[in-house]
């Protein structure tokens, strides 16, 4: 069974006891961790190893979105929130510190993307990048490397088709597993 764990916050919001919430139909890894000021949207997947760290500042989920892996989700103390939109793929041990990613976006296996970094719309972060802080990835941009670097546009239509697509596979894959309502 997940990981789901309330903080009572100390310094922030004087002692507020936040509590991560689910929307429908979402997937939780047996050995992954979803803790605190954490909200996520319907039909999530948060995968084997995956740690969403709502500790220090909030994270928000839309819908659809699959974090794979070993991938680590956190922010910064009053400076920094991760915000995930819908329908975004976050690839295996893939960091995201205190980011925004706009939907469609697919984040590559390995790819670091630090505080007040904006991933736009239908974005592509290659496998092993590092996203700088503050660096602003437009819509339908492919940026890699380390630090990454815009590569070039992609087409709309065809980024969409594939991320979805990828997103939607993420979905199906988490029925897969019998929820621990079924057991």
């Amino acid at each position: 069974m997940a990981i789901i764990k309330s903080i009572q916050g100390k310094e922030r919001d004087n002692g507020k006891l936040f509590t991560p919430k689910m929307g429908k139909g979402c997937f939780l890894a047996d050995n992954a961790a979803v803790i605190g000021d954490v909200t996520m949207g319907d039909e999530c997947s948060i995968w084997y190893g995956a740690v969403l760290r709502g500790d220090v500042n909030t994270i928000k989920l839309g819908n659809r979105v699959n974090i794979q892996d070993n991938s680590t989700i956190h922010t910064l103390y009053e400076k920094s929130v991760t915000v995930i939109g819908n329908d975004v793929s976050v690839g295996h041990n893939v960091v995201i510190h205190g980011a925004t990613i706009h939907d469609m976006a697919l984040i590559g296996m390995g790819s670091v993307i630090l505080d007040n970094a904006e991933i736009g719309e239908g974005a592509i972060v290659a496998a092993g990048s590092v996203v700088l802080g503050g660096t602003k990835v437009g819509a339908h941009e492919l940026w890699a490397g380390a630090p990454a670097k815009f590569k070039k546009k992609v087409d709309p239509a065809q980024a969409r088709e594939m991320n979805i697509k990828i997103a939607k596979n993420y979905l199906m894959y988490s029925t897969w597993y019998p929820r621990d309502d079924e057991k």
